[in-house]
Formats: C-alpha cells, sequence, structure tokens
C-alpha cells in the first residue's frame, strides 16, 4: 500500500506521505472535515421530525380491589418488558448497526472541538429538541459560528499537544544512544544495520510502527502484513532526514516534533501538534 493521509482515504492509515515539501500537510484536509462537519450534523439535526403525540388514555372505571390488584401486577410486569425493550442493548440488524455508526461519525467529526462533558450535554439536548421540532436558537444564526469555534478549540488542542510532544522528545533526547538533530528530530539506533543507506531520492521497503506520546498506535504495517514502499523524498520531513542515517537490516526510533511531521492541523486519527514516535524497520532500497 502507498502511504499517505488525507482524510477519507484509505491510505491515510500509513500516516507518513506527504504530497507538498513545505512542512505542514496540504490545506485541503482541514476544510473537507469542516465541510463535513457543517453539513452532515445540522443536516441530521434538521432531518428529524416531530415524534407523533400519543392520545391521551380512556379514563378506567373503578375495579374491585382484588381485580385492581390484578390489573397493577399486570401493568407493572408490561411496564417492565416496555421498558426493557426500550433499553439500548445488542446491536442485532444491520440497520441498527448503521444507525449506531451515524452517532460515532459525529462523534469524530465532534472530537475536533474537545467538548467537556457538560458541553457534550449541551449537543445531546440539541438532538433531543431537533428531534421535537422546539430548537432553543435558530441554526441559520449560530451555524456559522461553527468554523470559529473549531478553529479556536484545534489551535488551544495543538498548543497542549505540543507541550506534552516537547516533554515527550526532551526524555527521549536524553536516552543513551539518542541524537537530537538541528531540526528536532529525536534519532535513536535499536539495531544495526550492515546495508547501505539510502539517498533521499532512493526508494525504500520498510516495516513500521506509527505511535503517538500517549502510546496509542495510529498506524502499523506489521498489522497489514505487507512492508512499505515509497520514495524517501515523498514523505514527511521527519521521515527523509531519519531513515537516511539507517542501514539496510537496522531498526531504528524517530520522534518526530509536529514541525517536520503534520504541524498545528494533524491528520484524522493524528492530534493537532501531536510528536509522532516511529519505529522503523529498513528492508530494503529499490
Amino acid at each position: 500500500m502507498t502511504p499517505g493521509f488525507c482524510a477519507g482515504n484509505r491510505a491515510t492509515q500509513t500516516g507518513i506521505k506527504r504530497t507538498a515539501k513545505s512542512l505542514t500537510p496540504t490545506p485541503q484536509c482541514y476544510p473537507e472535515q469542516m465541510r463535513s462537519l457543517l453539513f452532515f450534523f445540522p443536516a441530521i439535526l434538521l432531518a428529524q421530525t416531530p415524534a407523533a403525540k400519543s392520545p391521551p388514555a380512556a379514563p378506567k372505571t373503578a375495579t374491585p380491589a382484588r381485580s385492581a390488584a390484578k390489573t397493577t401486577a399486570k401493568s407493572t410486569a408490561k411496564g417492565k418488558a416496555a421498558a426493557s425493550a426500550a433499553a439500548p442493548g445488542a446491536l442485532s440488524t444491520d440497520e441498527q448497526k448503521t444507525v449506531y455508526a451515524i452517532g460515532l461519525s459525529i462523534a469524530q467529526q465532534l472530537s475536533q472541538f474537545g467538548l467537556s462533558p457538560a458541553e457534550l450535554e449541551i449537543v445531546k439536548r440539541a438532538l433531543t429538541d431537533a428531534a421535537a421540532g422546539k430548537p432553543a436558537v435558530e441554526l441559520s444564526a449560530w451555524g456559522p459560528k461553527i468554523g470559529a469555534l473549531a478553529q479556536s478549540r484545534s489551535a488551544r488542542a495543538a498548543a497542549q499537544e505540543k507541550s506534552r510532544g516537547k516533554a515527550y522528545a526532551d526524555k527521549a533526547a536524553s536516552e543513551p544512544g539518542a541524537t537530537r538533530t538541528p531540526s528536532g528530530l529525536v534519532y535513536r539506533e535499536l539495531a544495526a544495520g550492515t546495508g547501505p543507506s539510502p539517498k533521499a531520492t532512493d526508494k525504500v521497503k520498510v516495516n513500521y510502527r506509527g505511535t503517538l506520546v500517549n502510546g496509542a498506535e495510529f498506524d502499523s504495517s506489521y498489522k497489514r502484513n505487507q512492508p512499505a514502499e515509497f520514495p524517501l523524498n515523498g514523505v514527511i520531513p521527519c521521515w527523509t532526514e531519519g531513515v537516511q542515517r539507517m542501514k539496510v537490516g537496522g531498526k531504528s526510533q524517530l520522534v518526530c516534533p509536529p514541525e517536520i511531521a503534520y504541524g498545528d492541523s494533524g491528520r484524522p486519527s493524528i492530534p493537532g501538534g501531536a510528536t509522532l514516535i516511529f519505529e522503523i524497520e529498513l528492508l530494503g532500497i529499490e
């Protein structure tokens, strides 16, 4: 699989390719996410129709105490059965799973906002209010403000991510055998190779695993059971620089600050401002 990373592309799982020589990723990715959110989320809200109101129940006539007790017992049993049926449980049909996926998609789009638990409750309230046809605010008035909020929240999250990443990189640079280059790359050889080293213009074959500073894995050629092959000058600067230090047959760790990775924009599975950690095996040069 050719490595690459842009929203909506299957190749985004590799997380290392870039299509331009700038340090930050192509600007089309973030607006695509935003357009998706601005279209998809309000569309769900507006598509809801008010639930039909049930007609009032007819008044019940008085019954003897024993009959009333039986009626109460039956009603209680029916109530429990109805509650059990309404309670969320296993997703047993394809349609239920697809509807559930709608929620997952919304959650993925909302992740860029870094919403607090209280703010998530407001989102839930909006869904409920829209379903009832009684929104508390006009979407036409407040919808256009979503983009500015997303940018503000993303910038805040990127700053926090950079702070965590710097602390991680500083610690990694102090490890035995680690070298920090002028670009900020922290390079450490894990296993020595015996073959030649690639040039920036070479095409290389590698196995690798990419993680965030919290240990979360965002990509792995090992999981795909297929090494990656790509031109070394077609990937993020951290890789172009770091892999040239390796020899075929060797394994190294690269700690990549955001300035030589994906900058403040990030990618769908990589937060903006993230420092990335790669373990790479150089299998060959083509």
